[in-house]
């Protein structure tokens, strides 16, 4: 492949410009910058849902205390059901 020097870049971008005119070429480059971040948050959603999240820490869960009655006293029926 023969190398691109500064008079063939030049070349190119005038005829860029001729072909698509000086107003569509900004409106080309912001679609493309749009693109360009939609695909890059979305490959990054990609990798972190590949990546196991830590698991979270079992709470721990505290002694049921008895149920009280008005009197202050626990009733006599302190078994429990599932």
């Amino acid at each position: 492949m023969p190398n691109l020097g500064t008079p063939e870049l030049i070349i190119i971008a005038v005829v860029v410009l001729v072909l698509f005119g000086s107003k569509k070429l900004p409106e080309a480059a912001r679609s493309v910058g749009r693109s360009l971040r939609i695909l890059k948050s979305e490959t990054k959603g990609l990798r972190d849902d590949e990546t196991p999240a830590a698991a979270p820490a079992p709470q721990a869960i505290a002694p049921a205390t008895p149920a009280q009655t008005s009197n202050g006293v626990a009733p006599a029926n302190t078994e429990k059901t599932l």
